[in-house]
Formats: structure tokens, C-alpha cells, sequence
């Protein structure tokens, strides 16, 4: 199918271990299974997408009447969860045929779609953190730590005479997380076809059971020619690796 992305839920982290023994951090992923509830097409709407929600278990009472009615014109259940995510147009031009020509509402989307693919995009919201200074939101080293002193303070904003006002974008406390947070290129460790699951190496934004968008990586790194290892290259060890050689 060519749909770009699937939706699904966080599960937790985990570890595992690879041929070599070395271990590596993991996010398990519920991805899908997904239903495509309405086509975006080019000469109805100016692009080409598909509308799929994520198929979990929602009572009839929490589906309003124009949901209800946007879900019984594409004969498809109720989801809570949906989001637009791109079709693959390069690959249906390839084979001679509109974007939309392979996808129809009421198909299922599964986690095979990343069966062929080495690095995904993950898309959640990050957790909430309240009210928070800017020592925590920002990263400021604040001032001195003795007795007498404020420390997490940001210090003056700006000066009296020039310019006489503050500057729009200035870094001050506020309310931190909740924010659309995009991971791009985690590598596939692993996918579970009967469970509905992806395993990628590293961190996701968002709590656990909070959802998340998968899609296929849009710029994936590139692979060492002749390479075995992992496709990139960790600069720490490369400069301590190279630092021992030059001490012998």
C-alpha cells in the first residue's frame, strides 16, 4: 500500500543485545492497525492524502453526529485517533496510475508498510512539565549558589534607555512540554507482524500509551559503502579510538 505512515500508541523502552553482544535501547511501539477513513485527493482537495485512524474500541455515545456521519459515508468503525498522512505519489507514477489509485477508504493499514525500511519519523507530543523557570525550560546556568543569592532567576530582560522594551522571542519562564516533538531517523530494530509492533533504537516523545504518529523517514542517513556496521558513525568513540593510537 502506498501510505507513507501509521498511527499507534508507546508502550515503554526496553533493551536489546545484537549479534555483537552490544546492547542498545529501544522504544516498543504499537503501530496500527489503522483504516483509512477518507481519501484527500488533488482535483477535490489540492493534494493527494489519506485520512486513516487508529482501530481501537470507542463507545457510541463519545462519536458526535457529523464524526458519526464522516465515518458512515467510508462504511469504517469509529476511531478516536486519526491523522493525515502523505501517499507515496513517486511510486504509483512509477507504475502508471494516480497517487490515489491503490488506496480506497476502508483499507487497513498495517505495520508491514516498514517491513522494506531501515529508519522511521516518530511524531508525539511531549510530556507536560506545568509552570517551569528557565534554568529547566531553557538550560540557563543561573547565578551564584552561596547563601543570600537567588539562583534560578533569568537576571535583567533589558536595558532602561536603549531599547526600552523586550525583545519578542526572549527566553523567560512559562509552560514547558506539551509540544509536537518530531525524532527523525530512529533505526528499526525489530517488527512484530501478529502483535502490531515496531521496535526503534532510541527515545519517542510523549508518555506511555500517548500516541504517536510513524512515518518513513523522509531524509534516512546515508550508508557507509563497505561498511557492515550500523550506517552511522559515533564521533565520540571514533576521537578516542584515534587518540589511543596516536598515545602507543
Amino acid at each position: 500500500m502506498p501510505v507513507n505512515g501509521i498511527l499507534g500508541k508507546k508502550i515503554g523502552m526496553t533493551q536489546v543485545f545484537d549479534e555483537k553482544g552490544e546492547v542498545h535501547p529501544i522504544t516498543v511501539l504499537q503501530a496500527g492497525p489503522c483504516v483509512v477513513t477518507q481519501l484527500k485527493t488533488a482535483l477535490k482537495d489540492g493534494y493527494d492524502a489519506a485520512q486513516i485512524g487508529l482501530v481501537e474500541f470507542v463507545k457510541a455515545s463519545k462519536v458526535g453526529k457529523p464524526q458519526a456521519g464522516h465515518f458512515a459515508k467510508s462504511n469504517v468503525a469509529p476511531v478516536k485517533f486519526q491523522k493525515e498522512v502523505a501517499i507515496e505519489a513517486a511510486k504509483a507514477a512509477a507504475e502508471g496510475e494516480a497517487a490515489t489509485d491503490g488506496v480506497k477508504a476502508g483499507d487497513r493499514v498495517l505495520v508491514d508498510i516498514f517491513s522494506d525500511e531501515k529508519y522511521v519519523d516518530v511524531t508525539g507530543t511531549s510530556k507536560g512539565r506545568g509552570f517551569a523557570g528557565v534554568v529547566r525550560r531553557h538550560g540557563f546556568g543561573g547565578g551564584p549558589k552561596s547563601h543570600g543569592h537567588m539562583f534560578q532567576v533569568q537576571g535583567s530582560i533589558g536595558a532602561s534607555s536603549f531599547p526600552s522594551r523586550v525583545f519578542p522571542g526572549q527566553r523567560m519562564p512559562g509552560h514547558m512540554g506539551v509540544d509536537k516533538v518530531t525524532v527523525r531517523n530512529l533505526r528499526i530494530r525489530g517488527i512484530d507482524i501478529d502483535e502490531n509492533l515496531i521496535m526503534v533504537e532510541g527515545a519517542v516523545p510523549g508518555p506511555r500509551d500517548g500516541y504517536v504518529v510513524i512515518t518513513k523517514s523522509k531524509a534516512p542517513p546515508r550508508e557507509r559503502r563497505g561498511f557492515a556496521g550500523s550506517g552511522t558513525v559515533d564521533p565520540l568513540k571514533a576521537s578516542k579510538r584515534a587518540s589511543g593510537k596516536k598515545g602507543k
